[in-house]
């Protein structure tokens, strides 16, 4: 059996009993570790084989204890180590037949600089290098290149991306198995901007704020608001198309 590391989504997942489990429960155990983890990700992770979650006769997934631990353990390792799906692939395998592994060195960003020293007022945002971004995500140089061009991911200075980069470019590698080209998610990367620059417009006054105290509440506010926007434009596009995930 797969062996976790203590605490964390796989702990959590345990301490809940040995009773299957929704995908809305298997995310709510997740994002305990894993906030910004959504249904969207479990089901690539699933497209790529890393998980076989068992199917109801109405084609519900049902999820295991040992599905979330599993779970767990891939994002620890993509959020930790950058390590690509092939090589996580592999490092499940030699663990369920109860080898012993040894996970790389935490990468840093900038493949292998020195990462950027911690800012005066917090810890520096979460960055990921161009070829961490493509190892994490499986995906080519050409495809990485479209996807720039129509400004679905954008560095945040040369060669070097918001750790986020690598969930946008895995969800946009899975709709591309449906016949979405990137050209035709303009129009969500689009309406993203807008929502994003109506939550700056309401944040703003917070971050010019005299007091200390009150810029520092800016971020968790842009945190509340961004995750309310978030529900409501998935509420919104499955209200339009009359369905309901599951």
């Amino acid at each position: 059996m797969l062996q976790t590391p203590s605490g964390g989504a796989g702990h959590g997942a345990a301490a809940a009993g040995t009773g299957l489990m929704s995908i809305g429960a298997v995310l709510a155990v997740l994002r305990e570790e894993f906030p910004e983890v959504t249904i969207s990700k479990i089901r690539f992770l699933e497209s790529e084989g890393l998980i076989e979650p068992q199917r109801t006769a109405s084609g519900y997934r049902k999820f295991s204890t040992g599905d979330v631990e599993r779970l767990g353990h891939v994002l620890r390792m993509q959020r930790d180590h950058y390590l690509p799906l092939r090589v996580i692939r592999e490092h499940l395998a030699a663990l369920e037949r109860g080898e012993a592994v040894h996970l790389p060195a935490l990468s840093r960003p900038g493949d292998g600089e020195a990462a950027p020293e911690q800012a005066a007022d917090g810890p520096a945002p979460a960055r990921i290098g161009r070829r961490q971004l493509l190892a994490a995500t499986g995906v080519g140089e050409a495809d990485l290149a479209e996807w720039e061009s129509y400004g679905l991911l954008v560095p945040v200075e040369d060669g070097v991306y918001d750790a986020e980069a690598v969930t946008v470019a895995g969800l946009i590698a899975e709709l591309g198995r449906f016949g979405i080209e990137p050209r035709h998610l303009r129009v969500m990367k689009a309406a993203a901007d807008r929502e994003a620059g109506l939550v700056d417009q309401v944040v703003a006054p917070l971050r010019r704020h005299r007091n200390p105290q009150t810029r520092a509440h800016a971020e968790a506010r842009t945190k509340e608001l961004a995750g309310l926007a978030v529900k409501l434009h998935a509420a919104l596009v499955q209200s339009a198309l009359g369905v309901r995930l599951p």
